[in-house]
């Protein structure tokens, strides 16, 4: 099935989530239509809104502040400085749920108020075997623990790595999704009509590796990008078929679209977003006494042409396995090894001439621990990436206690480690952090 079928597809469900029941006519409050049979049709406004459940309105007012654990030349010594306030609303009818989530947000770090609608989507289910939710939405899939492989949904890695709630790991986007359920297997496939990227590292809050620079760059030397963004022509498709099998939740994926991140240089020295087609694969299910997983995904960076083009990242395949266990009442664990292979390594070298080139294979393992105490409210947690082949790490310890039923307060670290400031979390030692956070929700 091609982009443009698969357009058609979901441009035709959207347009049939809105082809709503007629409301009843009344004569009263109504508006009147005269036709050419000289009978009237009328349509009660009143009744129309009737249709809606009363809408629940929730949100919450956060805080947070942040320091440096080590001074950055390229960045404040204050990593974070915010206070957010959420506000969430849902109603539904017989033929559709409707969703609103937005945050605005003041920024001490850089003295600005920041907007973002996280959810505004409306869901139906116009027939027992196929959901349809078109809007803004968060979306996620694949089976890695804080690790993506075909998850090409966006990410927002400054959020993560400032010690924001990891909620906002997962980024927004504007998407069609429908899926269809059968005997035989199930179908999710996302359209979206506009590129979205990550929320990659540019240096507005963490300082980065620069290769074009040689060193360390920070805020006062934003990545220039150059992202497609136009409408219908700049795209992404994801797909899943997946099923499940005496216990075992089996899955294919495919993605077209681009490069989350900016992995390709143009001639203006702007970073850009290459083109990217995945296709992979994963399965989980019981393992012992624990659930096991293990994923493959193979990145066709196709306008690398087979690592000869040095201005675009080569095409990669990702390995994944992990294991995760209640070890005791109210604990879990889940440690995971990830492994990302470049294709055409020999190209890589003879083309691209780096001057710090990576190996061909890069290994990461990391561990996941948390543990519940006083009836619940109180939550320990642990995060932790190793690379014994890039020799660093990165540590994420946190603790969240439930004051009352509607505050929460939180400490945590972000803690990089490296011997060489070139590698991926060896490049952040510096951005190394302490926050804490005070909650109030409503």
């Amino acid at each position: 099935m091609n982009r443009l079928m698969i357009t058609c597809m979901a441009m035709w469900v959207a347009l049939g989530l809105f082809a709503v029941p007629a409301a009843p006519a009344m004569a009263q409050d109504s508006v009147v239509v005269q036709e050419s049979n000289s009978t009237e049709s009328v349509f009660d406004l009143s009744d129309f809104f009737d249709q809606f459940a009363p809408p629940e309105f929730n949100g919450f007012i956060d805080a947070r502040m942040g320091g440096r654990t080590r001074t950055d030349p390229e960045e404040k010594q204050v990593s974070m400085a915010e206070v957010r306030l959420q506000g969430e609303a849902f109603t539904y009818t017989d033929w559709a749920d409707f969703k609103y989530k937005g945050d605005i947000r003041a920024d001490g770090v850089n003295d600005k108020i920041v907007y973002e609608t996280r959810e505004l989507w409306a869901f139906s289910r116009p027939t027992d075997y196929m959901d349809v939710k078109v809007g803004r939405q968060i979306l996620t899939w694949g089976t890695g623990g804080l690790v993506f492989l075909n998850d090409l949904f966006p990410k927002d890695w400054r959020s993560f790595f400032m010690g924001r709630d990891a909620e906002y790991l997962k980024a927004p986007c504007n998407s069609a999704k429908v899926s269809f359920f059968t005997e035989l297997t199930n179908i999710d496939m996302v359209y979206s009509p506009k590129f979205e990227p990550d929320n990659y590292i540019d240096g507005e809050y963490i300082s980065y590796w620069s290769n074009t620079e040689g060193g360390i760059v920070g805020r006062d030397n934003i990545l220039d990008t150059d992202i497609p963004g136009d409408w219908f022509s700049d795209d992404e498709i994801s797909a899943r078929i997946y099923r499940n099998i005496n216990n075992y939740e089996l899955a294919l994926y495919g993605y077209w679209g681009y490069w989350k991140t900016p992995l390709g240089m143009n001639s203006d020295d702007e970073a850009t977003f290459p083109g990217l087609n995945v296709y992979g694969a994963s399965i989980r299910g019981q393992l012992g006494p624990g659930i096991g997983n293990a994923e493959i995904a193979w990145y066709d960076s196709f306008e690398s042409e087979g690592g000869t083009n040095s201005e675009v990242a080569n095409s990669q395949i990702r390995y994944l396995v992990g294991y995760a266990q209640e070890l005791w009442t109210d604990s879990n664990c889940e440690v995971q090894y990830y492994v990302e292979q470049m294709l055409d390594y020999a190209n890589y070298l003879d083309f691209h001439d780096p001057e710090y080139p990576k190996d061909e294979f890069r290994h990461v393992i990391t561990l996941q621990l948390s543990q519940q105490f006083c009836n619940q409210n109180l939550t320990l947690s642990f995060d932790s990436y190793y690379s014994p082949s890039d020799n660093d790490a990165y540590l994420r310890p946190g603790m969240k206690y439930k004051i009352s039923d509607r505050t929460t307060i939180g400490f945590g670290a972000n803690l990089f480690m490296g011997a060489e400031e070139h590698t991926f979390f060896g490049q952040f030692c510096n951005n190394s952090n302490v926050y804490s956070s005070l909650r109030y929700s409503f």
